[in-house]
Parts: structure tokens; sequence; C-alpha cells
């Protein structure tokens, strides 16, 4: 178990409610915010990690993109951008954290 909260992994109440709704069932991030296994809970609803894997941005798909909410690939990178405020750089090489859940019913 990691010492990591995993609802720590969901970055903002947009993507809270994207959870919640069904529409993201995945997120990459710069770290990692639990282990396969960890559940968490929004607004009382249940959630279990069930994947944990090192990646980098190059090895993203449009699957991947269309797991986090996006229509695309290049509409997830634009995503990106826009959250940072201009200051990231898609680059392939970049180390990320794949962390895919699914609701606990």
């Amino acid at each position: 178990m990691s010492d990591n909260d995993p609802a720590d992994l969901l970055p903002n109440d947009r993507v809270k409610q994207a959870a919640l709704d069904g529409e993201v069932t995945q997120l990459h991030r710069g770290n990692r915010y639990g282990e396969e296994g960890d559940a968490f809970e929004i607004e009382g609803v249940a959630f279990e990690l069930t994947e944990v894997t090192g990646r980098t941005l190059g090895d993203m798909t449009d699957e991947d993109a269309k797991r986090e909410g996006s229509p695309s690939l290049e509409a997830y990178k634009e995503r990106m951008v826009r959250a940072h405020g201009g200051s990231f750089d898609w680059d392939d090489d970049a180390d990320v954290v794949r962390h895919r859940f699914e609701r606990i019913e």
C-alpha cells in the first residue's frame, strides 16, 4: 500500500465529476498516487485502482486519451497545455504513471 492518498489522483472537481459519471476511468500523472488494489471515495462512491503502470507520454494512445475524457490524443495534448497554463511541453520521453480505476459496486 502506498503512502500517497489515492484521492489525490483526481486533481480537481471537474475530473472527480467525470469519474463519477464514468467519463474518466484512468489518469496519467507525473507521480504515483497509489498502488493496485488501493481504494478511494468520491462523494461516498467507492473506486479501486486496478492498474498502476509506469510509462512515457509517447506510449499514450487515442484509447488512453478517451479513457481520460478527451476525444483523441491530439485533443488530450491540447488540454494538457491549457491545464498547465502553457508551461507544459509534450515530451514523448517524459515519464508518467498510468492509474486505471473502476467503480466498486
